[in-house]
């Protein structure tokens, strides 16, 4: 019984909604048949007002037609109603015309409120004809454009550029007030007509330029790029750039629209500006590095020049050539600056001009481009950081002098002959200091230099800006520097060394004071440049180990090669006060001659202490007892691990044993450590873990040099 009941009522229900759905569908279609009616007699009487109201709404209830398309009647209204869509869009296309190019055309036209009416009407309608109804428009406003600057027209060339963006921001200006108002504000027009003028500009330049290539100079070239850049730069203020979103798929970047018509003011020089805010905008650029801020406009035109680059290329080449050429002249008239106070650089004025330059330059290149002339320019930086190294920085250094000393052997045979011995003028030694700070600034700021090239190329492009050769060059400088700085503090050292080789005890004080050798060896270091305090502050820890390495090599010619000592107690004893002495000296190096006592760094701490505690240790074998031949040699190989047959020889000439002596010890230190010189040639090249990897291998190198010529 209750399903029978249930059963009544479903059927009620269903028949209520097939009821409701064909009222439903019967009004539709009334409504259908009513604005099909409506519309083929309002688009006769061309009321587009009306037109586009009811158009909206007869296509809104048409679709709920799509599923009946079956039936005969429902075709011919949906036929009916795409016909009158066409209609509609050939009928609107030619009243534009008419208005636009028709006999009145040139008052303006009369039915404006019609026109602005049937832009209405596009919007519905489909797309394509609001496309070729923009793009008749736009090629309509530029007509005049392609007349007036014809490849054959004298304005066309590169000289009267601007006259080009003179032209289209007054068509924009006269565009905007005369019928600005007849499109909708969406169809974003006036970016149309900039977009198809760029694009126009872009190949006719590319055309003109290549026919008359021959008659483009680096200063044409140049201007034509400032003013095209700063066009560029003015549409990015005035436009979206939604419309290049549509047929290149750029991104736009959302920029505020001004109150006032932009045209009518230039913009700043967009290389003045980037080059002012680098520095400000560094830090925020490194925040937004995930945005896309690239300006939708960038290049539109100014990228017909890339390949016109070379021009440009070629044109700093010569600039940097005549800029390395007024280094050398400037250096040959006003020479090095000294160096006068602790806050001094140090560095040749000429090194920041240099980078400046680059800089300059980099960033104009990659406005332009980031492809293959940056990498062009790349190899022309390369090629002048290479010239400044070699003709500016090396070929400045003072010229060793023959009757002087460039080693320690040197030093030796000049002792025993006894000749005088030239040093370096204090100019000269100022100068070398100079060249030094210099080229580690360049070796530096060189690798700054690449990164921010990398920064600025093709992603695809960054392994071909490998600027590894030009620091090495400058790293070899560094070593020139060292070489003679090296030389100059031996030959200073040289009266010491002296008296001390003669055996001489005048002067010679008792245990608790220097004697006359350290006090003048730390007056050496006073006096030359190398361990001034300004040296210091401004040398990185490559000056500090050099000089480490030159102290320690100093000693152990005392060391090693003085056999006119006989080694008495007094005199051991005071040698190694003397060993401690030095090491004072060195560890206060930082704050010698300064106001403000400066705590030396651990690394340098550590080497001094490492290389004078070998000195001592030295000087503790020569005077150990040798009575017990194997208690000696157990004694040498537990204070001197790392050192070899030939350091060993030479301590046994220090204790002045006679030939079989040494012979005997000899063999005993051969059988004990069979293979200890290998060991201590490869201990010489054991890398200090406490710095860099990249300048703990600069200064090895440094080591091995300054140990061979040794």
């Amino acid at each position: 019984y209750v399903k029978e009941i249930t059963r009544d009522i479903k059927q009620l229900d269903h028949a209520k909604k097939n009821l409701t759905s064909s009222i439903t569908t019967l009004n539709h279609l009334h409504m259908l048949v009513g604005g099909v009616d409506s519309l083929t007699l309002l688009t006769k009487r061309r009321q587009y007002g009306e037109v586009a109201n009811l158009l909206q709404g007869v296509l809104n209830v048409q679709e709920h037609f799509d599923r009946y398309m079956s039936i005969p009647q429902i075709k011919q209204l949906s036929d009916r109603v795409k016909q009158i869509q066409g209609e509609l869009g050939t009928q609107i296309q030619a009243d534009f015309e008419e208005a636009f190019q028709g006999a009145g055309a040139k008052y303006g036209p009369g039915n404006q409120r019609q026109l602005k009416e049937a832009c209405l009407v596009v919007s519905v309608l489909d797309p394509r004809v609001k496309k070729d109804l923009l793009n008749w428009f736009v090629k309509l406003q530029l007509s005049e454009y392609l007349v007036l600057f014809g490849e054959n027209q004298d304005v066309a060339w590169l000289d009267k550029i601007d006259r080009r963006y003179a032209w289209i921001k007054r068509t924009l200006v006269d565009f905007e007030e005369k019928f600005g108002h007849l499109f909708p504000s969406d169809w974003e027009v006036s970016e149309r007509i900039c977009v198809e003028f760029c694009d126009l500009t872009r190949k006719e330049l590319s055309k003109i330029m290549t026919k008359r290539k021959v008659e483009i100079d680096v200063k044409l070239l140049m201007f034509a790029i400032q003013r095209t850049t700063n066009f560029e730069t003015l549409l990015a203020k005035r436009f979206t750039g939604v419309t290049l979103q549509e047929f290149q798929g750029k991104k736009s970047v959302s920029v505020a629209q001004p109150t006032s018509n932009p045209f009518e003011e230039e913009s700043s020089n967009p290389f003045e500006s980037d080059m002012e805010n680098e520095e400000k905008t560094q830090s925020d650029d490194n925040k937004d590095n995930e945005k896309d801020t690239s300006s939708p406009f960038g290049g539109i035109i100014s990228q017909c020049f890339e390949t016109h680059l070379d021009i440009y290329i070629d044109s700093q080449d010569r600039n940097l050539s005549e800029l390395v050429n007024r280094f050398l002249e400037d250096l040959r008239q006003f020479g090095t600056p000294r160096m006068e106070s602790e806050d001094s650089s140090n560095v040749l004025p000429s090194c920041a001009d240099l980078f400046v330059f680059y800089k300059k330059c980099m960033v104009q290149c990659s406005q332009l481009s980031n492809g293959q002339p940056m990498i062009d320019l790349t190899r022309t930086f390369q090629k002048y950081l290479k010239e400044y190294s070699n003709r500016v920085l090396l070929n400045s250094l003072p010229k060793q002098s023959k009757e002087g000393t460039s080693s320690a052997s040197g030093i030796l045979q000049s002792i025993l002959k006894e000749g005088e011995i030239t040093k370096f003028t204090e100019e000269e030694q100022c100068r070398i200091c100079s060249i030094l700070c210099t080229a580690e600034y360049c070796m530096e700021t060189t690798q700054q230099l690449e990164e921010k090239l990398k920064e600025k190329v093709d992603p695809g492009l960054t392994s071909q800006i490998d600027l590894n050769p030009e620091q090495d060059t400058f790293h070899n400088v560094i070593s020139s520097c060292i070489q003679l700085l090296v030389q100059d503090l031996e030959t200073a050292c040289e009266p010491a060394l002296t008296a001390m080789s003669k055996g001489s005890t005048t002067g010679v004080t008792i245990f608790s004071n220097k004697n006359d050798f350290i006090s003048d060896f730390s007056l050496k270091y006073r006096q030359i440049p190398l361990v001034s305090n300004t040296l210091l502050i401004n040398t990185n820890y490559l000056s500090f180990r050099s000089l480490t390495v030159i102290t320690n090599t100093l000693f152990y010619i005392l060391i090693f090669y003085d056999h006119r000592f006989n080694l008495c107690g007094q005199i051991k004893n005071d040698l190694l006060l003397d060993t401690h002495s030095l090491k004072t000296v060195l560890l206060d190096l930082p704050s010698l001659g300064s106001q403000v006592i400066r705590k030396a760094p651990a690394s340098y701490t550590k080497i001094v202490v490492k290389g004078m505690t070998k000195a001592e240790m030295i000087l503790k074998v020569v005077m150990s007892p040798h009575e017990q031949p194997q208690g000696f040699v157990d004694n040498y190989i537990r204070l001197l691990s790392d050192s070899d047959i030939n350091e060993f020889q030479k301590v046994l000439e220090m204790k002045g044993l006679r030939r079989g002596e040494q012979s005997n010890l000899l063999e005993i230190y051969r059988a004990r450590i069979p293979i200890s010189s290998i060991l201590g040639s490869a201990n010489d090249q054991t890398p200090v873990t406490s710095a860099p990897d990249q300048e703990s291998s600069r200064i090895r190198k440094l080591e091995k040099l300054i140990k061979k010529r040794l």
